[in-house]
């Protein structure tokens, strides 16, 4: 890997990051608080850390799939820990691992918090911290190939390093076209939901930090209750509906928007999609019918339980705790699941799922009919072997990664549902778990080596753990 091109296009990013750190100062000015110093010092260093790595480094001609990984996997680590500053420098979270915690959190799009009163910190540094869902939901990387035309350059490695789930189809042939038609779309979801949520009696601020959470899939609110502060059954069914549309895959959005709706329900990883949300809500809702206080109500919560967790956005409106036992078993499982690739969603994916299941119908007929072949069909399209293979061993490095870092916090003291919960939400992105991390809990009791393993394991569900693993290959570092 050629480091000269990987940290003058890193230094770049670290401008834009600075720029855009710049956000919270207007509310900071209107809520008259003295977060301005802490703020701006955060981004003018990014801006000049980044002008100096741009400055005296080379710039290639093309960017290699090395370096675009590199710049990816660098570029995703430099981000977190640049986006803890204004928590720290502000003595809103006057602790570097509880910092970088709530970073990691917040660009992963996870909404794991160590904060116990979320509401008592300043409202730029609250807005920050949701921002920081709404940048890393389409992915920053992407945000800079729209809008840097340096970037444009070798583009596509960059792409196929930053898009999450195992398809990366480009809409236009261009990169950066692409880039900015998803973050168009990305753009004009964002503003309908935020005026909808206006119109429900959010005022701007808690509107923009709510859009930011829900299309950034990530569940930072601004209340301690969540979004069940806001005791609207209007509020959450607007909520529940941009929380499924932001789990889709939005090359299917633009499609649909070019006038090609259809190809929603001809896609067969959104019927599966679909399929999956409505059998969580049958069997919760069903099973847990007599805890609910109402049948409406509890009908509405389990909704927007099964979606919030399937899409691992995290947002809350009821303690799931509460309800039949089984409830936490299937949302534990939906964790796992995830959203549509080329979502905001994170963890394994639907797609994946899909095509793993269809693989083990298939070994299940070749014991009765060993000699046939059996093609294994995506709608129309075969599916490679050699993909079906990278699917299954992806799954099982997912699933032995979650169970490492759950063993990690056994071992640092944790009870079992804490861990293992806490490992596999911070892996998939999601938040709340079961136990001290529930749904009316957060991690600020975990010790300081749990947060930064927990950390660790945002960025590498993040990246989809492949791109960030391949530091570690020797290979990779030769020239």
């Amino acid at each position: 890997m050629k480091l000269g091109p990987v940290f003058h296009t890193l230094g770049l990013l670290l401008i834009i990051l600075g720029a855009f750190m710049m956000a919270p100062i207007p509310w900071a000015i209107y809520y008259d608080e003295a977060t301005i110093p802490a703020i701006s010092f955060s981004a003018v260093a990014m801006v000049l850390v980044g002008f100096v790595m741009w400055k005296y480094t080379s710039r290639a001609p093309t960017i290699g799939i090395r370096e675009g990984f590199g710049i990816v996997a660098l570029g995703w680590i430099l981000m977190i820990l640049a986006g803890a500053m204004p928590f720290y420098f502000s003595g809103a979270i006057p602790n570097v691992t509880n910092s970088v915690f709530e970073s990691a959190s917040g660009f992963s799009g996870t909404g794991a918090s160590i904060l116990v009163d979320i509401e008592a910190l300043p409202k730029s540094i609250l807005f920050w911290r949701s921002f920081t869902h709404w940048l890393g939901g389409m992915g920053f990387i992407i945000l800079s190939l729209a809008i840097l035309p340096v970037l444009g350059i070798g583009g596509m490695q960059l792409f196929r390093a930053e898009s999450a789930g195992p398809t990366k189809d480009k809409l236009t042939p261009r990169v950066r076209q692409t880039a900015k038609l998803l973050w168009g779309v990305y753009l004009l979801f964002s503003a309908i939901l935020t005026i909808l949520l206006l119109f429900g009696g959010m005022n701007l601020f808690d509107a923009l930090c709510h859009m930011f959470g829900a299309m950034g899939t990530g569940g930072y609110s601004t209340r301690n209750a969540s979004i069940a502060a806001f005791h609207s059954a209007y509020i959450d069914w607007v909520i529940i509906a941009f929380l499924f549309i932001a789990a889709i895959n939005f090359g299917l959005h633009f499609r649909a928007l070019s006038g090609k709706p259809l190809n929603y329900f001809k896609d067969p990883e959104f019927r599966f999609f679909v399929g999956v949300l409505l059998s969580a809500i049958a069997i919760i809702y069903i099973w847990s019918y007599g805890y609910f206080e109402s049948p409406g109500k509890g009908f509405r919560d389990t909704v927007f339980q099964v979606t919030s967790v399937c899409t691992t956005t995290g947002f809350v409106t009821a303690d799931y705790e509460k309800w039949h036992p089984i409830s936490s078993i299937v949302l534990l499982l939906l964790m796992f699941m995830g959203g549509m690739a080329g979502s905001t969603a994170g963890a394994i994916k639907m797609v994946r799922w899909k095509i793993i299941f269809h693989q083990i119908r298939i070994e299940v007929q070749r014991l009765i009919h060993p000699h046939a072949v059996y093609p294994l069909r995506l709608g129309a399209k075969v599916i490679p072997e050699e993909v079906v293979k990278s699917i299954l061993g992806f799954a099982l490095l997912y699933i032995c990664t979650a169970i490492l870092g759950a063993l990690l916090l056994v071992a640092l003291g944790l009870d079992y549902g804490t861990s293992f919960s806490a490992s596999i939400t911070c892996l998939a992105g999601c938040g709340p778990g079961i136990s001290i991390v529930g749904p009316v809990g957060n991690y600020s009791t975990l010790p300081a080596l749990g947060k930064l393993s927990l950390s660790m394991e945002m960025y590498l569900g993040r990246l989809e753990l492949l791109t960030a693993m391949v530091l570690l290959s020797r290979s990779f570092w030769k020239k």
